[in-house]
Protein backbone atom coordinates (compact mmCIF):
# COMPACT_ATOMS: atom_id res chain seq x y z
CA UNK A 1 0.00 0.00 0.00
CA UNK A 2 1.29 3.40 -0.71
CA UNK A 3 -0.22 6.61 0.95
CA UNK A 4 -1.51 9.44 -0.87
CA UNK A 5 -0.82 12.94 1.21
CA UNK A 6 -2.52 16.59 0.16
CA UNK A 7 -1.08 19.05 1.58
CA UNK A 8 -3.32 22.33 1.83
CA UNK A 9 -5.46 20.69 -1.24
CA UNK A 10 -8.00 23.87 -2.83
CA UNK A 11 -10.24 21.66 -4.71
CA UNK A 12 -13.07 19.61 -3.17
CA UNK A 13 -13.65 17.99 -7.03
CA UNK A 14 -9.75 17.15 -6.68
CA UNK A 15 -10.10 15.82 -3.87
CA UNK A 16 -12.95 13.99 -4.39
CA UNK A 17 -11.62 12.33 -7.76
CA UNK A 18 -8.51 11.41 -5.40
CA UNK A 19 -10.15 9.92 -2.78
CA UNK A 20 -11.78 7.14 -5.99
CA UNK A 21 -7.98 6.65 -6.43
CA UNK A 22 -7.15 5.56 -3.27
CA UNK A 23 -10.32 3.80 -2.86
CA UNK A 24 -9.75 1.60 -5.74
CA UNK A 25 -6.03 1.24 -5.25
CA UNK A 26 -6.08 0.59 -1.49
CA UNK A 27 -3.82 3.52 -0.42
CA UNK A 28 -4.84 5.50 2.38
CA UNK A 29 -5.23 9.18 1.88
CA UNK A 30 -3.54 11.81 3.78
CA UNK A 31 -5.04 15.39 4.11
CA UNK A 32 -2.91 18.50 5.74
CA UNK A 33 -4.64 21.34 7.10
CA UNK A 34 -6.41 23.97 6.13
CA UNK A 35 -8.53 22.55 3.54
CA UNK A 36 -10.05 24.96 1.12
CA UNK A 37 -13.45 23.81 1.46
CA UNK A 38 -15.16 22.32 4.11
CA UNK A 39 -14.70 18.42 4.91
CA UNK A 40 -17.89 17.43 4.43
CA UNK A 41 -18.65 19.60 1.57
CA UNK A 42 -21.39 18.46 -1.41
CA UNK A 43 -18.73 18.85 -4.07
CA UNK A 44 -16.26 16.33 -2.41
CA UNK A 45 -19.07 14.32 -1.54
CA UNK A 46 -20.10 14.33 -4.84
CA UNK A 47 -16.60 14.16 -6.73
CA UNK A 48 -16.28 10.60 -4.51
CA UNK A 49 -19.34 8.95 -5.32
CA UNK A 50 -19.64 6.12 -3.03
CA UNK A 51 -16.36 5.14 -2.84
CA UNK A 52 -15.80 7.24 0.48
CA UNK A 53 -16.63 4.01 3.11
CA UNK A 54 -13.45 2.60 1.31
CA UNK A 55 -11.16 5.37 1.85
CA UNK A 56 -8.55 5.14 4.89
CA UNK A 57 -8.40 9.08 5.24
CA UNK A 58 -6.74 10.85 7.79
CA UNK A 59 -7.07 14.34 8.43
CA UNK A 60 -4.36 16.15 9.63
CA UNK A 61 -4.12 19.84 11.81
CA UNK A 62 -1.06 20.92 10.30
CA UNK A 63 2.16 19.86 8.46
CA UNK A 64 3.63 20.16 11.65
CA UNK A 65 1.27 17.53 13.43
CA UNK A 66 1.49 15.33 10.06
CA UNK A 67 5.38 14.93 10.46
CA UNK A 68 4.84 13.79 14.05
CA UNK A 69 2.51 11.35 12.23
CA UNK A 70 5.15 9.67 10.49
CA UNK A 71 7.30 6.22 11.93
CA UNK A 72 10.72 6.49 11.82
CA UNK A 73 11.35 4.88 8.87
CA UNK A 74 8.86 6.59 6.66
CA UNK A 75 10.11 7.74 3.05
CA UNK A 76 8.09 10.64 1.61
CA UNK A 77 8.24 12.03 -1.96
CA UNK A 78 8.06 15.15 -2.60
CA UNK A 79 5.54 15.57 -6.73
CA UNK A 80 6.73 18.77 -8.04
CA UNK A 81 7.16 20.84 -11.35
CA UNK A 82 10.02 22.38 -10.27
CA UNK A 83 11.50 18.80 -9.60
CA UNK A 84 15.07 17.45 -11.80
CA UNK A 85 14.29 14.11 -10.87
CA UNK A 86 11.45 12.24 -13.36
CA UNK A 87 8.86 10.58 -11.22
CA UNK A 88 9.89 6.88 -12.73
CA UNK A 89 13.61 7.24 -11.36
CA UNK A 90 12.23 6.90 -8.26
CA UNK A 91 12.65 3.86 -6.23
CA UNK A 92 9.22 2.83 -4.65
CA UNK A 93 8.59 0.95 -1.84
CA UNK A 94 5.65 -0.63 0.08
CA UNK A 95 4.24 2.29 2.66
CA UNK A 96 5.77 5.12 0.58
CA UNK A 97 4.36 8.43 1.14
CA UNK A 98 3.49 10.51 -2.17
CA UNK A 99 3.18 14.13 -1.27
CA UNK A 100 1.52 16.79 -3.67
CA UNK A 101 1.10 20.19 -2.90
CA UNK A 102 -2.08 22.76 -3.27
CA UNK A 103 -3.45 23.70 -6.80
CA UNK A 104 -2.43 27.02 -7.27
CA UNK A 105 0.80 27.24 -5.88
CA UNK A 106 2.59 23.66 -5.30
CA UNK A 107 4.77 22.13 -2.09
CA UNK A 108 6.77 24.92 -0.36
CA UNK A 109 10.37 25.45 -0.90
CA UNK A 110 11.48 23.78 2.02
CA UNK A 111 9.36 21.37 1.92
CA UNK A 112 10.83 20.52 -1.39
CA UNK A 113 14.29 20.84 0.24
CA UNK A 114 13.92 18.42 2.59
CA UNK A 115 12.40 15.29 0.80
CA UNK A 116 13.16 13.91 -2.46
CA UNK A 117 11.51 16.03 -4.94
CA UNK A 118 9.93 14.22 -8.53
CA UNK A 119 8.25 15.89 -10.99
CA UNK A 120 6.00 14.04 -14.12
CA UNK A 121 7.37 15.07 -17.58
CA UNK A 122 4.60 18.15 -19.53
CA UNK A 123 6.08 18.01 -22.86
CA UNK A 124 3.26 20.01 -24.02
CA UNK A 125 3.21 23.75 -25.21
CA UNK A 126 3.08 26.46 -22.44
CA UNK A 127 0.41 24.23 -19.45
CA UNK A 128 2.11 25.06 -16.05
CA UNK A 129 1.10 21.59 -14.90
CA UNK A 130 -0.95 18.34 -14.64
CA UNK A 131 -4.27 18.31 -12.64
CA UNK A 132 -4.21 17.34 -9.24
CA UNK A 133 -6.13 14.59 -9.65
CA UNK A 134 -4.37 13.36 -12.71
CA UNK A 135 -1.10 13.90 -11.37
CA UNK A 136 -1.83 11.60 -8.14
CA UNK A 137 -2.99 8.80 -10.26
CA UNK A 138 0.28 9.00 -12.47
CA UNK A 139 2.35 8.80 -9.02
CA UNK A 140 0.03 5.94 -7.13
CA UNK A 141 0.12 3.77 -10.66
CA UNK A 142 3.89 4.22 -10.72
CA UNK A 143 4.53 3.42 -7.31
CA UNK A 144 2.01 0.17 -7.78
CA UNK A 145 3.76 -0.77 -11.10
CA UNK A 146 7.55 -1.13 -9.32
CA UNK A 147 6.21 -2.39 -5.96
CA UNK A 148 3.89 -5.17 -7.51
CA UNK A 149 6.22 -5.76 -10.55
CA UNK A 150 2.56 -5.39 -12.82
CA UNK A 151 4.72 -5.39 -16.41
CA UNK A 152 6.10 -8.76 -15.57
CA UNK A 153 3.21 -9.91 -14.76
CA UNK A 154 0.44 -8.22 -16.19
CA UNK A 155 -2.67 -7.04 -15.29
CA UNK A 156 -4.14 -10.20 -13.90
CA UNK A 157 -1.19 -9.91 -11.26
CA UNK A 158 -2.50 -6.87 -10.04
CA UNK A 159 -4.87 -7.89 -7.92
CA UNK A 160 -4.50 -7.14 -4.15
Amino acid sequence: MVKVVLYQPEIPQNTGNIARTCAVTGAELHLIRPLGFRWGSSRLKRAGLDYWPEVLAVLHDSWEAFLHSLPPDARLWAFSSKAPLPYTAARYRPNDYLLFGPESRGLPQEVLERFPAVSIPMPGRGARSLNLAVAVGVGVYEALRQIYGWEAKGWAGASK
